[in-house]
């Protein structure tokens, strides 16, 4: 089984964060134990942030030994859908696309997603298998 990683996952170890390090790093521990790590670009786009340049988020990632998987065609159709439900049941955000995407990867793909932030995948990908707190 792979596991797409959230970006609240990795920062959470990268930073050390004190109220979800130990979740996240276990988390993290226990999928590799059972297979491959991956982030998406869009993962990468969030953890980016963090990093002054492209060579130290991609040391990170590689220092984590994380696959880089492409976004399929089909998780942008399936994502644009879970944001136009969402958007018709009120959802007031205007950017909760980057989830959605996340979300739909995972689910068309077949892989696990590990996240700390499991409500709205759990909404709008009511198959996907979640690793989460």
């Amino acid at each position: 089984m792979d596991y797409l990683v959230d970006s609240n996952a990795i920062i959470d170890v990268v930073t050390e964060d004190a109220r979800f390090f130990e979740w996240s790093s276990a988390a993290l521990e226990n999928a590799a134990d059972t297979g491959l790590l991956c982030v998406n670009p869009i993962i990468f786009a969030e953890i980016s942030i963090g990093f002054d340049r492209v060579e130290d988020a991609r040391e990170c990632i590689d220092g984590l030994d994380f696959q880089y998987a492409d976004l399929p065609w089909d998780a942008a159709f399936l994502s644009g859908k879970a944001f136009a439900s969402y958007r018709r049941q009120g959802g007031a955000r205007r950017s909760p696309l980057p989830d959605f995407y996340i979300g739909a990867h995972a689910a068309v793909t077949g892989m696990t997603l590990l996240t700390r932030d499991p409500a709205r995948y759990r909404s709008y990908f009511p198959k996907l298998i979640l690793v989460a707190p």
